[in-house]
C-alpha cells in the first residue's frame, strides 16, 4: 500500500513576507568581489531585491519588500543598511522609503544602541524585535573573559530572569517612544502529537509566555510552528484588540546597564552539559545536512540555541566550572566532557537509529562541536567554521 506525501499548499490570503538576509559575519563564497568572497547580506539583499521588488510592490499597494535585520551590533551597521537601501531604491527607480526593515536586537552590545540603530534607520524602520535565544548566545559570549559570570544550565534562562526581562521592557519602552512596533520573542516549544498531556503542557507555556509579552506592551510576536499561530493570535486578540499598542509607552520603566548585566539565577549541573552536547551535535548534523531548524525533545532548535549550547560548554570547560547535585565536588573538565561526548552520541545513535546514525553527519558534526568547545579562544560563530564543510567552492583563504 502506498501511503501519499504529506502535502503543502498555501491558503489564498498569505502572510506577508519578511526577508531575512544573511548577519554581516557571514560570507558568500561562491561570488567573489575583487577577489573575495561576498558578504552574505548583501548577496541575500540584492538578489531578492532586484527579482522580486516589482512583484511585491504590485500585490501591496505599492509599498514593500519587508526587511528582517539580523546580528547587528552597533548603529554604524545600521547606517551601512540604510545607505543599501537608498541605492538599491534609487537604481531601480522605487520611492525612498518603500522598504521596510525590522531590526532583530539579539546582541548584547545592540540592547545599549536601540535609539541610535532606529535612527539610522529612520526613513526605513518598521520597528526591533527581540531575538532572545541568540541574546542569551551574546551574553555569554559577550561575557566570556570574566570566570565570575557562569551562566546556569540554559533551560533555566528564561525571559523572567532579570536581565532578559529588563531587555525586552527596554526594547518595547524605546519603541513605543520613537512610534515603531516592539515584537516579542518565540517560545521554543512545539505541537507534540502523541502526547495529549504533554502538547497541553506545551501550549500552556507558550500561552504563558505570550500573555507576558502581551501585557508587558508589545505589539506582536513569533511562533515557533504554525500549529501554534491560532494560539497565539488569541492570546494577542484577547489582549490587543488594537493593531498595536505603541501607546503603552512603559514610562514606568527603566532599565540600568547594571539590570542588563545583572546574571541569572540557578544551578550548573551535569545533566544540563549533557543536554548542550547532545543538542549542539544533533544540530549540526541537521545543519550539515541543509536543515536549519531542528524539533529535539519537543522544542524547536536553530542556530542560536546551538550557539547557546557552544558557548555554555566552553564557559564551563575554560573556567572549570563546579556543577551542582553531585554527590562528590565535580568540575567540568576536558576529560569530564570527553566522557560525556562518548556517552550521549552513544544515546543519540540510540534515539535516531543506527542506519540514520552511520548515514548522516553525526559524526562530523561531533567533531567540529567538541573542537569548538575545547578550543582556546571561543569563535565568535559557530556556523562560520561549519559553513567549510557545506560549500563546493572556497575561493579565499579568508573561509
Amino acid at each position: 500500500m502506498r501511503i501519499p506525501s504529506q502535502v503543502y499548499r498555501l491558503n489564498e490570503k498569505t502572510a506577508v513576507l519578511l526577508v531575512r538576509p544573511r548577519g554581516w559575519h557571514l560570507p558568500e563564497a561562491h561570488i567573489e568581489v575583487d577577489g573575495e568572497p561576498a558578504t552574505g547580506g548583501l548577496v541575500d539583499f540584492s538578489l531578492y531585491f532586484y527579482h522580486n521588488q516589482a512583484t511585491f510592490r504590485a500585490k501591496h499597494k505599492q509599498s514593500g519588500p519587508f526587511f528582517y535585520l539580523p546580528k547587528m551590533q552597533h548603529s554604524r551597521e545600521a547606517a551601512v543598511w540604510n545607505a543599501v537601501f537608498e541605492r538599491a531604491q534609487d537604481t531601480l527607480g522605487v520611492p525612498r522609503g518603500s522598504i521596510r526593515a525590522t531590526v532583530l536586537i539579539e546582541t548584547l552590545p545592540a540592547v545599549f544602541q536601540m535609539h541610535e540603530i532606529l535612527y539610522e534607520l529612520r526613513n526605513h524602520s518598521a520597528g526591533l524585535n527581540c531575538g532572545r535565544w541568540d541574546y542569551i548566545f551574546s551574553f555569554i559570549k559577550t561575557v566570556r573573559a570574566h570566570p565570575d559570570r557562569l551562566l546556569p544550565d540554559r533551560v533555566q534562562v528564561g525571559m523572567t530572569q532579570h536581565f532578559l526581562k529588563s531587555y525586552t521592557e527596554l526594547l518595547i519602552k524605546t519603541c513605543h517612544k520613537r512610534g515603531v512596533h516592539a515584537m516579542g520573542g518565540m517560545a521554543a516549544q512545539i505541537p507534540i502529537r502523541d502526547s495529549k498531556l504533554a502538547n497541553d503542557r506545551a501550549q500552556a507555556l507558550v500561552r504563558a509566555d505570550k500573555l507576558r509579552e502581551v501585557l508587558a506592551g508589545h505589539d506582536g510576536t513569533w511562533a515557533a510552528h504554525p500549529g501554534l499561530i491560532s494560539l497565539v493570535l488569541e492570546v494577542f486578540d484577547e489582549n490587543m484588540p488594537a493593531p498595536n499598542q505603541v501607546h503603552v509607552k512603559r514610562e514606568d520603566v527603566s532599565a540600568s546597564a547594571q539590570d542588563l548585566l545583572t546574571m541569572p539565577k540557578g544551578v550548573r549541573t551535569l545533566d544540563g552539559l549533557r543536554l548542550n552536547t547532545r543538542v549542539g551535535i544533533q544540530y549540526l548534523a541537521a545543519w550539515l545536512s541543509g536543515t536549519g531548524s531542528v524539533p529535539l525533545y519537543n522544542l524547536m532548535e536553530d542556530a542560536a540555541t546551538a550557539e547557546i549550547s557552544r558557548v555554555q560548554n566552553w564557559q564551563w570547560i575554560k573556567y572549570g566550572a563546579v556543577l551542582d547535585g553531585e554527590l562528590v565536588p565535580t568540575k567540568v573538565t576536558k576529560e569530564l566532557f570527553h566522557r560525556v561526548l562518548s556517552e550521549e552520541m552513544a544515546r543519540v545513535e540510540k534515539e535516531v537509529g543506527s542506519e540514520k546514525f552511520q548515514t548522516g553527519r553525526y559524526q562530523e558534526a561531533a567533531k567540529l562541536f567538541a573542537k569548538q568547545c575545547l578550543t582556546e579562544n571561543l569563535d565568535d560563530f559557530l556556523t562560520l567554521d561549519a559553513y567549510r564543510y557545506i560549500v563546493r567552492i572556497v575561493p579565499s583563504s579568508r573561509l
